[in-house]
């Protein structure tokens, strides 16, 4: 990775920077990074204009997470005219990791450009364009990574990831599985899969994927609360109550996880149980339309007509196209004997409904 700079006999100061280089980077390879920062700080004293000392001081701080002094190293040493793949290529990552997708991008650009074989930085370059929703932008890369290397299971797995985001759920889930074919221990392409599998309403084929997820990753909230929201879609709501609550133990803050338990415990009739879950899930997440909406659901069943329709007019206002919510909320005005305040409500639903 980096270029060993070979003494002369020029004068002591030269000679020095190089000593304080190569042992910076022997540092470096040992996984000694602060040490590897010490030395390169002592090389650019010596020797200002040293490229390669900046591209090894930033490398360690990159190690070290301090992405934005990485940022500055590297760009002095493309400023010195270190025209080199692995100075873009590190700096895009230094920028991905500060959120920066747009200027990571740009840097894995030029890196491509230098090295247009190297699959990492299409790779990199695609999980950017990934976190900025150019999803097409995503699986066009990951496509390249898997011309140039058939078996980065890491490049099948973020290809999938986009497809699913585009509703391409069976094309994510031959990647994943792809994925594990190459690593049979791939936790997050059996737990994606198990998404996946799921929006295409194979519960049972999503519970094991999330079985073996949680074999492979057993402190994973997530993976519990999915198992949960496919065991109640076939009726199992015991056994979702019982993953909800360990996504819970997990991370006591998890609104999803309450909203999913709530749903189990509305299933069983436990509308108080129900109303509970929900009171935890909004105040975790204020702007939970769907929370608001089940609960008005609760509140109807025991009779609080009033309380349902002050949560389904909540879960409107967050989201003025819900159409389930005007509905029930036309079905408690209904019941009130507000039939002008229904037939609008039921109005406005089948509007939306028609629109889908």
């Amino acid at each position: 990775m980096f270029k060993k700079l070979i003494a002369t006999v020029f004068g002591t100061i030269f000679n020095d920077a190089n000593a304080y280089y190569n042992r910076g980077v022997a540092k470096w390879e040992q996984g000694d990074y602060r040490g590897a920062i010490a030395d390169s700080d002592r090389a650019i004293e010596l020797k200002p204009e040293d490229a390669e000392a900046y591209f090894l001081r930033g490398s360690a701080k990159y190690e070290l997470g301090d992405y934005r002094g990485a940022i500055a190293d590297y760009d002095r040493a493309i400023a010195l005219k270190l025209d080199d793949e692995g100075a873009y290529y590190i700096r895009g990552n230094a920028k991905s990791e500060l959120g920066d997708h747009k200027g990571a991008i740009a840097d894995f650009d030029r890196a491509i450009v230098l090295k247009p074989e190297d699959a990492d930085a299409y790779f990199l370059r695609g999980i950017a364009k990934g976190s900025l929703g150019d999803y097409r932008g995503a699986i066009a890369d990951c496509d390249r990574v898997i011309e140039l290397n058939p078996n980065y299971a890491k490049a099948y797995y973020n290809r999938g990831v986009p497809k699913s985001e585009l509703g391409d759920h069976d094309g994510a889930i031959a990647d994943f599985d792809r994925a594990i074919q190459i690593k049979s221990d791939y936790v997050d392409a059996y737990i994606n899969r198990g998404v996946a599998k799921g929006e295409l309403g194979d519960y049972r084929g999503a519970i094991a994927d999330f079985d073996r997820g949680i074999e492979l990753k057993p402190e994973d909230a997530d993976t519990y609360n999915n198992r949960g929201a496919a065991k109640s879609k076939l009726g199992d709501h015991n056994g979702a109550i019982a993953d909800c609550d360990r996504a819970i133990e997990l991370n006591s803050n998890y609104a999803e996880a309450y909203y999913n338990r709530g749903v189990a415990k509305r299933e069983l009739g436990d509308h108080d149980g129900t109303i509970a879950d929900f009171d935890r899930a909004t105040e975790l997440k204020p702007d939970y339309a769907e929370a608001y909406n089940n609960r008005g659901n609760a509140k109807l069943a025991l009779g609080d007509h009033d309380g349902a329709i002050a949560d389904y007019s909540r879960a409107i206002v967050l989201n003025p196209e819900f159409a389930g919510a005007y509905y029930n909320r036309g079905l408690a005005k209904d019941d009130l004997g507000d039939k002008r305040g229904a037939k609008e409500d039921y109005a406005r639903a089948a509007e939306l409904y028609k629109d889908r």
